[in-house]
């Protein structure tokens, strides 16, 4: 086990203006979700500095989006090559506000670089068009950094939800406003000290933590900010969009969802449950793609949760420095206990728990992966987003089925085939509302393809050359070609 208390956990600050500010009235403690202890705090940001932060994105962005492509592509890439060269530093930090294993913080450090890596070259590839028009007038369109950004990032993913707004909004050639979550203050700060000794000017990014409600109300209704973005809940998501349409701003919203996984009767069910085990206890299960209702063809049902159920129990949970452990604790006692109260209402409606079902010893917020055999449609882990190490399991008796099962629910985020049929792959793809499909895979979009949701799974796209409909805003230009 690597020792913690080498560690030293960082202050946290307000960025404004090119500044960190720590002089300010404590917000509320960051708790290490495996054993409790508090690391640190969370400084609240007054009226006065989320006001500066707004001025200081307009000035940021009057730079930004005057400086030349090159120039940006060259401060980004500067800013990914730092992420990598300090990930051994950033890890454990990472590790101790949210839990996860060492090996994962390193994952998601490098998907978060990968972004940067992306963007960057995209951004020479942002191109107009021309219009084709009767002379002596030429029509032209080009797209321009639709203006500073307010952007709201979650606990679960800390680094990767900054960097695809941060990214988008510099490649764009917006500056950006962020307010992350107040778990996992640490590892954005740290991110966003990589941008500024990368030589991003100041006001370009600014980082603020506050009372939710005011930083939100403050950000957003703003006439100074033009694009309001959010990875989180629906129920917030659409809180922050009520907000915007008060002052017409556009929103991009990556919200909830609730993963199907349809599986076939012509698959090897051992296989695709040891494929599921990985992807579906990955983060404790804390990621919005993560499967979260297996439906399953009735004919290899029981050999599939079978199969599930024993991979869950031989994953080892703990300590994210320990040596060997595969899953690491919840982010708070709040999900704690709303997995206890998912697995009784299952049981209460009839299912079995086949593995886990219990909190894993009784100091940090631990819970064992957990399969649920013979889930009934009407309990509450069918409809609501579990956000855990919960695998409810149902048989089916056909595909037609499971495809009405998991487009029964308004989300519509992620979804994942198992069939060796690509008949039917291909029918069910095509017809399963959502997002993202994966087919004999369990993977989520990175920076070069489209990320997003489907009804109230959200608006708008993160990643891939999509992104820049919801970063730019298209101008069109007619010119007279003659002399007045």
């Amino acid at each position: 086990m690597q020792d913690k208390q080498q560690y030293q956990y960082p202050r946290i600050g307000l960025l404004i203006d090119g500044e960190w500010i720590y002089d300010r009235e404590r917000l509320c403690d960051v708790e290490n979700p495996s054993d409790e202890s508090i690391l640190g705090h969370v400084p609240k940001a007054t009226a006065k500095d989320l006001q500066d932060a707004l001025n200081s994105s307009r000035r940021g962005f009057d730079v930004w989006r005057k400086t030349p492509p090159s120039e940006r592509a060259a401060i980004m890439r500067r800013a990914a090559a730092l992420v990598r060269e300090r990930a051994a530093e950033i890890a454990p930090i990472f590790t101790m506000e949210l839990g996860k294993t060492i090996a994962e913080s390193l994952a998601e450090i490098e998907r978060s670089a990968t972004f940067l890596d992306w963007d960057a070259e995209e951004l020479r590839r942002l191109y107009g068009r021309i219009v084709p028009t009767d002379p002596p007038i030429q029509q032209f369109v080009v797209r321009e950094p639709v203006g500073p950004v307010a952007a709201f990032t979650p606990w679960n993913v800390p680094m990767s939800a900054p960097s695809r707004k941060i990214s988008a909004s510099l490649a764009a050639g917006c500056s950006v406003i962020l307010k992350p979550a107040e778990e996992t203050p640490a590892t954005a700060c740290l991110f966003a000290q990589c941008f500024l000794d990368a030589g991003l000017p100041k006001g370009v990014l600014n980082v603020v933590f506050g009372d939710p409600d005011e930083v939100s109300r403050t950000l957003v209704l703003s006439p100074i900010t033009r694009l309001v973005t959010l990875t989180g809940s629906i129920v917030v998501g659409k809180h922050l969009t009520r907000l915007a349409a008060e002052t017409m701003k556009p929103v991009l919203m990556e919200l909830g969802g609730h993963a199907p996984v349809l599986i076939d009767q012509d698959v090897n069910p051992a296989e695709v449950a040891r494929l599921a085990a990985a992807w579906k206890f990955r983060m404790a299960g804390q990621f919005c793609s993560a499967p979260s209702r297996f439906l399953v063809h009735r004919s290899l049902y029981e050999p599939f949760v079978d199969s599930l159920s024993g991979f869950a129990r031989d994953i080892k949970v703990g300590d994210g420095f320990e040596q060997g452990v595969q899953m690491g604790p919840l982010a708070n006692r709040r999900r704690l206990d709303a997995m206890s109260a998912l697995v009784e209402d299952a049981v209460a409606h009839g299912a079995r728990v086949t593995a886990g079902g219990e909190r894993v010893g009784n100091r940090g917020w631990f819970y064992a992966p957990t399969v649920l055999a013979d889930v009934a449609l009407d309990a509450r882990v069918m409809s609501e987003e579990p956000f855990g190490p919960i695998a409810p399991c149902m048989a089916v008796d056909s595909m037609d089925e499971a495809l009405s099962i998991s487009n029964s629910l308004e989300m519509g985020l992620a979804a994942f085939v198992f069939s060796n049929s690509i008949e039917r792959s291909d029918f069910l793809s095509r017809e399963l509302q959502v997002g993202s499909v994966a087919v004999n895979v369990f993977t989520s979009p990175g920076a070069d393809a489209p990320f997003g949701g489907v009804r109230e799974s959200g608006i708008g796209r993160e990643g891939g050359p999509e992104m820049y409909q919801s970063y730019t805003v298209a101008k069109t230009i007619a010119e007279r070609r003659v002399q007045v």
